[in-house]
This record gives C-alpha cells, sequence and structure tokens, in this order.
C-alpha cells in the first residue's frame, strides 16, 4: 500500500489557524476606546456692543412685528435693518429716541411734517408702516441689539462635519477593520484547509486503488418533444393562452384613458409637501373656487404674490433636507430659484418693491381632467357632502410633485356613492327627503347610492 503523508500537513495549517487567530483576538479586546473632545465655541471679535438689548429676545420680536415687511440685509417693504441705529445716527443724525418714536408712532412723525419721516415714507412708495405703541423702549431696545448684532456663523459644512464624525469615531473604525480582517484571514484558512483535506482524501482513494467514475446520464426523450406528442396537454395549453390572452387584454382595454400616476413637471416647481404640510396652508385658501363652483381652479399668481412679496428665499425645515430630496435636487437653493421664476411671472422688481407691469402666463399642465360626459361638481362634495380634499387627491401635504392619485373611474365614484353616507345636519332639504327615504328602506342613515346617486343622469346628462 502506497503511504500518504498528510497528517503533518493538517496538523501544521491547524495550527498556524489557531495562533493567527488568537493573536488577532488579543490586539481585538487590547484596545481602548477613543474618547470624543468636546468642540470649543471660537469667541466672535469685534462683535457690536448689545448691551443696551439682548439680541436673542429681540429676534423674536423681530420676526413676531417687523418680518413681514422688513429684512436686515435687504429692502422688502420697508427698508432694510441691519445696523439701522448706528447708520441713522452716522448718516442722518438721528438718535435712539426718534427710533422709539418712529416705531410707536409713525402715523403721527409723518403727519408732524418730520423731514425724515417724510422722506423714507415717500421713497417706499407711501406704504404706511405699522404703529407698534405695546412695544416698550426695553423691547425696542432688544430689536435694535439684534439688528446691531453680527450675522450668526456659518453652519459647519458636510465635509467638516463628516471629517468630526470620523474623527470620533476612529478608533470603533478601526476596530471594524481588525475585526474583518480577522474574519477574512479565518474564511481564508478554513478554504485552505478544506481544499487540503480533498486533495488528501483523493491520494488516500488512488493509494487503496478506489477509481472514481462519473455518472453517465442515461439518453431521454427532449422534453419538448414528450409535450408535442401528448395532445390533450397541447389542447390544455392552448385553451389557457387564449383564455390568458383575452384577460390581459381585456384588462389593458379598460386602463385606457385611466391616468392614475400621472405627475407631469409644470413650468414652475411647487411643492405641496412644503405648503399644505410643513406650512399647513388650507387647500381651499389657494382652491377658493372649490366652495362655490364646478371646479377648483387654478389659483392666480397674486395668490402666491400674499405671501412671497416677503418670502423671497426658502431656509428650509430645521431638521434639513432629507438625503431623499438631496439625491433629487431639492435644495434650499432649488426652491430659491423657484421663487425668481414666479417673480419673473408676475412682475416683480425686488430691488425696488413693485410691479413692473412686465408679466408672462404660467402654462400649468393640468393633471385632473374627467372626459366631457361626465359632470362633476367640486361645491356639491366639498362645501354640501363635506368631503375632504385627501378624499379623491390622496396624502396632498406628502407630494413633492402633485400627481393623480385616485383611477377617477366610474366604478371608482359608484363605489364611493355606495358607502358615503349623506349629511343631513343642518340641511332641511335633505332632512326631508331622509326622513322620506329612511321609512322606504328602513335605515337610519342614507347612503349617496339610496339617495338617487346611482342614476345615470346624475353624472351624464
Amino acid at each position: 500500500m502506497k503511504k500518504v503523508p498528510y497528517r503533518n500537513r493538517i496538523s501544521k495549517v491547524l495550527g498556524v489557524s489557531l495562533i493567527i487567530f488568537l493573536l488577532f483576538s488579543i490586539s481585538l479586546y487590547s484596545q481602548e476606546e477613543a474618547v470624543a473632545e468636546n468642540a470649543e465655541v471660537a469667541t466672535e471679535e469685534g462683535a457690536a456692543d448689545t448691551s443696551a438689548g439682548d439680541p436673542a429676545k429681540g429676534k423674536s420680536l423681530f420676526n413676531q412685528n417687523c418680518a413681514a415687511c422688513h429684512a436686515l440685509n435687504r429692502k422688502m417693504t420697508g427698508p432694510a435693518l441691519a445696523n439701522v441705529e448706528s447708520r441713522l445716527a452716522e448718516e442722518e443724525g438721528l438718535d435712539k429716541e426718534w427710533l422709539y418714536a418712529w416705531i410707536k408712532n409713525s402715523p403721527g412723525m409723518i403727519k408732524s411734517g418730520d423731514a425724515y419721516s417724510v422722506k423714507i415714507y415717500n421713497e417706499y412708495n407711501q406704504a404706511a408702516m405699522t404703529a407698534f405703541p405695546t412695544l416698550s423702549n426695553q423691547d425696542i431696545d432688544d430689536i435694535l441689539a439684534y439688528t446691531a448684532a453680527p450675522p450668526p456663523a456659518a453652519a459647519p459644512s458636510v465635509a467638516a462635519t463628516a471629517t468630526d464624525s470620523a474623527g470620533s469615531s476612529k478608533s470603533s473604525g478601526i476596530s471594524n477593520e481588525i475585526l474583518l480582517g480577522a474574519l477574512a484571514v479565518v474564511f481564508g484558512l478554513l478554504v485552505l484547509m478544506l481544499f487540503l483535506v480533498n486533495s488528501t482524501l483523493k491520494r488516500i482513494a488512488e493509494a487503496n486503488g478506489v477509481v472514481l467514475e462519473k455518472e453517465r446520464a442515461e439518453k431521454r426523450i427532449p422534453i419538448w418533444k414528450a409535450f408535442a406528442q401528448n395532445q390533450f396537454l397541447v389542447l390544455v395549453t392552448v385553451i389557457f393562452l387564449l383564455l390568458g390572452s383575452a384577460y390581459f387584454a381585456y384588462g389593458w382595454m379598460m386602463q385606457v384613458g385611466v391616468d392614475q400616476g400621472y405627475a407631469p413637471i409644470q413650468p414652475i416647481h411647487y411643492s405641496h409637501k412644503i405648503h399644505a404640510g410643513d406650512n399647513k396652508i388650507e387647500c381651499k385658501y389657494c382652491h377658493s373656487s372649490a366652495r362655490v363652483s364646478k371646479h377648483s381652479g387654478i389659483p392666480s399668481l397674486n395668490v402666491c404674490m400674499n405671501c412671497h412679496k416677503s418670502i423671497y428665499e426658502y431656509k428650509g425645515n430645521p431638521e434639513g433636507p432629507t438625503q431623499e430630496d438631496l439625491a433629487n435636487g431639492y435644495t434650499n437653493e432649488f426652491y430659491t430659484g423657484e421663487i425668481k421664476k414666479l417673480y419673473k411671472a408676475v412682475g416683480w422688481d425686488e430691488e425696488n418693491q413693485k410691479y413692473t407691469g412686465e408679466s408672462q402666463p404660467v402654462e400649468w399642465v393640468r393633471i385632473h381632467n374627467l372626459p366631457d360626459f361626465a359632470y362633476f361638481n367640486h361645491s356639491q362634495h366639498v362645501s354640501v357632502a363635506g368631503i375632504e380634499c385627501q378624499t379623491c387627491h390622496g396624502p396632498v401635504e406628502e407630494m413633492e410633485i402633485m400627481y393623480q392619485y385616485s383611477p377617477l373611474t366610474m366604478g371608482w365614484c359608484v363605489e364611493c356613492h355606495r358607502e358615503t353616507n349623506v349629511k343631513v345636519e343642518g340641511n332641511e332639504y335633505y332632512a326631508k327627503i331622509h326622513a322620506e327615504l329612511s321609512k322606504k328602506y328602513g335605515v337610519d342613515q342614507l347612503t349617496a347610492a339610496q339617495m338617487g346617486g346611482l342614476e345615470c343622469g346624475k353624472c351624464h346628462y
């Protein structure tokens, strides 16, 4: 018999792998966790003296009383207010007492003929400033301190944040790398051991005279030929294919004209998620005609300008944009650019805060469109039935791009009429009909279908 030397080789491999694994285990458990260092906030040099007021309180007061018409570094309905106290003192020779009088009673200052009051009134298109007699001198000092305070330091960049987080988790990163490396080495050693064992077993078999032969596959009839020779299977398969084709053809034809999921790109990007979701703007504030008209209507641009005369840039949510928004390009700069498109369409001059008269039509793309033979009245559903907009249009407050949520098919409308109870509270007309039909059907609640909601003439006439 042929002697096969394999025991010593396997023993050596096992010994080496055990030693390497123990060394990696010791190095892993001997590492100490790194302690994250607290970042020190640098003291800003040259900060303005705000001892007379509290900038933090001033910011709150500014946002409550001034931000609708004023910004710090740009003209709006009123002038920019950054360092307004020092600028007025240097350029016009006006002290803080004048500011107290102006803020508390600006119409009185203009009426008294104060030179600078009249000048600023005429310069800004004679837009009357709201008087704030309830603000105390201390409140005004706080506001002035806020306008004089230096701008807050820019938020650390994403790269810097990533560097800090990488530094703080350096030790854990190294530990993970060592652990993965150790596992990879152990896995490689196991593969090597299996290869050696397989090779050794083959040598033992050859030494003992064992011959390994591969099983020869029996020659069989091809499955397609066997299927073709069976007439019953062929007939059943043909019938099944015909029925399946008819089913899918019918389903495809029934989807003709159904635009569920349709989401066209609009000339000005309008985010319902920001307006209806984040800012909680009611749907009927913009689509006001839905209460009284057949159509919900496209809001005119002056409705947009009710807010965007003052909101000239998008500053985002406090928690910042999501990764999905960033991936789709929905940054603060993107939304601000869309506001500029609105200004161009209505002919709004940001610098001088007035309309130029050079407007451009916005060609909005219609999303929900019923065929001409179908009649639908928004006011009947919104004002009379009290149905929420989301019932048909879906979670609009979550939609970045508006799309058709419901199929708007006849079957979908009929199903809603069969399930929805009519609200008769406060409506004598419906109360009378409800009383008569309740006796007829023997029910307490009537659906729209039971009150004639399935009659053809309701929607097709």
